[in-house]
């Protein structure tokens, strides 16, 4: 009968999931400019909350925010039965980037079917005028990689356009969209690059363009794919595991979404820009040493706050020294240089999490703009990493947040108490073989029977 009422006890309170908590930092203000977190959902300070999520999964591997609303992919996630038939369907998890509740699911269909491709989901992105898109990982031997726009009421799919890899079909994980994937308000080009399990790699682009209103073509002058020329650092001949791709929007209403300038962030380098010929533009040969990603991670975006143009890439992934799952925030130097950058902070200052994701190394960010109630501009900020966690921040010169919720040792649920439900909570870990940076109650790197008697020995003494 106890061991009952403590599993009950545990499944009611993991379903209250604390959204409320924020990584419990204070950051300085830079130049003027502060950075408050919203709020936090990761394994370093939400405890079984965000374990016992089903984005705590490594088929969830990439998010996007647009207004207001967080979305996150999972690839084959439901089980649908249709005749004989049995679909993995993919879903996509919504949050309240406000407060980070969370919001209704919304399955996929396409064609009226439960959509459930091998890792149907890996990409997911937004374009410039707030449309939702997701894309599958693609093999060597799938000519064409689909890219789909989302309803977001309904979660049927539609196919947009299909990426032709011409005569370089090689393996595709993530892409990136800027303009208007629909046609309607402005030009669109989708982008995304060649990978490989094993070095050196593959140098192909792919890329898909299309003016307002017209139709698709190969994007590099009617090619659907081109080979980089030259690379940073020089020694690199190809992009190898799961590389990162992002245009830059140009600076005027001709160039806006062209994407003719575009990072590309390589598991085993730092960003570097390139432009429409493939030939590098900049990198992080001239950048401050203590500036460079430290163990293998991909992701980066650009944002403008009052005519400051900023970075945020990833510094280390799930391997990092020290920490996991962090970033940097760094404004650009002099014509909007990666050699001139300051760097304004790290975020999460205390992690996000350092268990293995199988490796994926992607790391995902989204920006939206907008002022507060004085007028001042800001930005909010999506931080998101595969199977550790996620995060909002906002950024600007008179931001604020909730107060900082310090951790509290033994809360290993995130409830911000220590009870009975967190003796449960290690419990399931233990059982599940899941580990979270909560729940190592004693530092030991493991999660088991000893972090229970502590748990226990910290709610005896009050």
């Amino acid at each position: 009968m106890k061991k009952t009422f403590l599993l009950l006890f545990t499944l009611f309170t993991a379903s209250f999931a604390a959204m409320a908590i924020t990584d419990g930092q204070t950051y300085e203000p830079v130049n003027g400019i502060k950075i408050v977190n919203q709020w936090i959902f990761d394994r370093v300070h939400s405890g079984t909350n965000y374990t016992n999520n089903d984005i705590c999964n490594q088929r969830a591997r990439t998010a996007t925010m647009d207004q207001g609303i967080i979305y996150v992919a999972r690839s084959e996630e439901r089980a649908v039965i249709i005749g004989t038939d049995t679909i993995s369907q993919s879903i996509i998890h919504r949050f309240s980037a406000a407060d980070g509740s969370q919001l209704e699911d919304l399955p996929l269909y396409l064609d009226g079917a439960p959509y459930g491709r091998f890792l149907g989901v890996a990409s997911i992105g937004k374009d410039s005028f707030h449309h939702i898109w997701v894309a599958p990982m693609t093999s060597t031997v799938q000519q064409y990689v689909p890219v789909y726009l989302v309803d977001t009421e309904t979660g049927e799919l539609t196919l947009v356009v299909e990426l032709d890899k011409g005569d370089a079909p090689q393996r595709t994980d993530y892409l990136d969209v800027i303009g208007d994937i629909t046609l309607e308000q402005a030009e669109c080009n989708i982008m995304t690059v060649s990978g490989s399990t094993a070095d050196p790699g593959f140098p192909t682009l792919y890329r898909m363009h299309a003016d307002q209103g017209g139709d698709w073509e190969g994007g590099f002058d009617g090619d659907p794919y081109m080979d980089v020329i030259n690379f940073y650092p020089e020694t690199k001949t190809g992009f190898s595991l799961a590389p990162v791709i992002k245009m830059i929007e140009g600076p005027d209403e001709e160039s806006r979404y062209s994407g003719e300038m575009f990072y590309i962030d390589c598991f085993d380098t730092a960003p570097v820009i390139y432009d429409f010929s493939g030939s590098v533009i900049d990198s992080f040969e001239d950048t401050d040493p203590e500036l460079w990603p430290k163990a293998a991670p991909n992701g980066c975006i650009e944002f403008k706050l009052e005519d400051r143009d900023f970075l945020v890439y990833v510094t280390s992934d799930m391997n990092g020294n020290g920490h996991g799952c962090q970033a940097n925030i760094c404004e650009l130097g002099e014509g909007q240089s990666l050699g001139g950058m300051t760097k304004y902070w790290k975020i999460p200052a205390d992690s996000m999490g350092k268990v293995n994701d199988s490796g994926l190394r992607v790391h995902c960010f989204a920006v939206e703009y907008g002022v507060d109630d004085e007028g001042f501009e800001e930005v909010t900020l999506l931080t998101f990493k595969a199977y550790n966690g996620m995060a909002v921040y906002k950024i600007g010169r008179n931001v604020g947040g909730v107060e900082p919720q310090p951790v509290v040792k033994g809360d290993v649920n995130g409830d911000g108490e220590v009870n009975i439900a967190d003796v449960n909570a290690i419990i399931d870990l233990i059982l599940t073989g899941k580990s979270t940076a909560a729940g190592d109650l004693n530092g030991d790197g493991e999660v088991n029977i000893a972090d229970i008697n502590t748990v226990i020995d910290l709610i005896l003494k009050g």
